[in-house]
């Protein structure tokens, strides 16, 4: 059976202002691609009766299933329900499930259930009910000219909370849809083009049974391999240990590995510890670190030592260094290191002293440039690379190879990473 076609409606002046990003579609695609369905086409309407109507009319005679987000809320402006009930021909109904919902959610916050939520509860006439776990309205789904239609909150942890329920509904539904399975491999150090590249070097017999799918991001690169049918799992398997053979070193983990994480899964594995000394970052490769649960385990302290004054004054950084190599210098990041290391008792330390931009750096030193530390005491190593971006994009980068280059120390990777080539500077470096 063919994959049923699926649209989705994007709903809200402010998705169509800019003002709210939308990644709801992003998510809604990734999770439909379990089940082997694609989004065919994706409209974003605002907040307007009329369009809303005509597009759910024309969406719904052409889809087999319409997924609408966004417009459940308790404000006037959250017209979904009843735009559905009009281009339907039905009236509202208050629905004695979505209220009960509504006050358990309302009495678990301590919260008076007041006339903006029972707004909540009024759906078309025969709507199915669609669970929401974390928030107050619930979501609801209701046939359209032989379409299933979706309404699903705008949310993302809401929307989030609900696709489990919502793809058992599909999986249903069209039970000989043909589903698709996807293996995700995270990947740091290397862009798409030089993957695709070394792929094409080294392999010479890659099976048409698996696509080879790239989703590139800052920091990291994921890397699919779809099947269409699990009879081909070990084509797959095969493909992804030739990867593994290729590139291993810059592969950090499957599914939604995040390097962060796996440090720390290397440390509590080692029962080892780590800390940071943070100048150009600010913070957040600790802020990286400490998103993972269970991170306590392995990291107890992280430094964030902006000024001279402060690196002097935490991380023991001398005052003539500062002076004559000035803070983003190789001197500097080691005893940033080494101090963290001995104020902290951890086993293995980053430092890092940058320039972020857009201003501050000179001739010597321009804008991008940053020291690396990163190791052990008596055994930190130290680099210079040159990301010149714009200033999130820089700090995301540095934070990201730092973590990167302990992981690598920790299960003793040899291999030089290919951003030490790409990213380096004309500035010496000790290894």
């Amino acid at each position: 059976m063919a994959a049923p076609i699926v649209e989705l409606l994007l709903t809200g002046n402010e998705v169509m202002a800019g003002d709210t990003v939308d990644s709801n579609s992003s998510m809604i695609a990734h999770r439909l691609a379990e089940l082997g369905f694609s989004i065919r086409r994706k409209v974003t309407v605002g907040d307007e009766p009329a369009l809303l109507i005509e597009e759910l009319q024309d969406q719904s005679r052409r889809a087999d299933v319409l997924i609408v987000n966004g417009g459940l809320g308790p404000t006037v402006d959250d017209l979904t329900a009843q735009v559905l009930a009009q281009a339907a021909g039905i009236g509202l109904e208050v629905s004695q499930n979505a209220i009960q919902h509504l006050e358990t959610w309302c009495a678990a916050r301590g919260a008076a259930l007041n006339a903006a939520n029972l707004k909540q509860a009024d759906l078309p006439v025969g709507a199915e009910i669609i669970p929401n776990p974390v928030g107050s309205a619930v979501g609801f789904q209701l046939e359209l000219n032989e379409c299933i239609v979706i309404c699903t909150p705008g949310v993302p942890s809401e929307l989030r909370a609900m696709m489990d329920h919502i793809l058992n509904t599909l999986r249903q539904r069209f039970p000989g849809a043909q589903a698709t399975d996807v293996l995700r491999l995270q990947c740091f150090g290397m862009g798409e083009s030089a993957f695709q590249q070394l792929i094409s070097d080294h392999t010479s017999n890659w099976p048409d049974t698996v696509e080879l799918g790239f989703r590139a991001g800052a920091p990291q690169l994921e890397v699919k391999l779809t099947i269409r049918d699990l009879a081909h799992a070990a084509a797959r398997d095969q493909c992804r240990d030739q990867l593994h053979e290729i590139f291993g070193d810059h592969i950090i983990g499957e599914g939604d590995t995040r390097l962060a994480e796996a440090v720390l899964q290397l440390l509590r594995e080692k029962k080892q510890t780590i800390t940071t000394a943070e100048s150009c970052t600010g913070g957040l490769i600790a802020s990286l670190i400490t998103e993972v649960p269970g991170s306590s385990e392995a990291f107890e302290a992280g430094y964030v030592t902006y000024s001279n004054r402060i690196k002097a004054l935490e991380l023991g950084v001398s005052t003539d260094t500062l002076e004559v190599h000035g803070a983003v210098s190789e001197p500097v990041v080691l005893q940033m290191a080494e101090g963290a290391l001995r104020a902290s008792g951890a086993d293995y330390a980053i430092a890092v002293s940058g320039v972020a931009g857009p201003d501050g750096g000179t001739e010597e030193k321009p804008v991008g440039t940053v020291w690396i530390a990163w190791g052990q005491t008596g055994a930190i190593q130290s680099r210079c690379l040159r990301y010149n971006t714009n200033r999130k994009l820089f700090q995301t980068m540095v934070a990201a190879v730092g973590l990167d280059l302990i992981r690598r120390q920790l299960l003793g990777i040899a291999q030089t990473p290919r951003y030490f080539i790409e990213r380096k500077t004309n500035l010496p470096a000790s290894n």
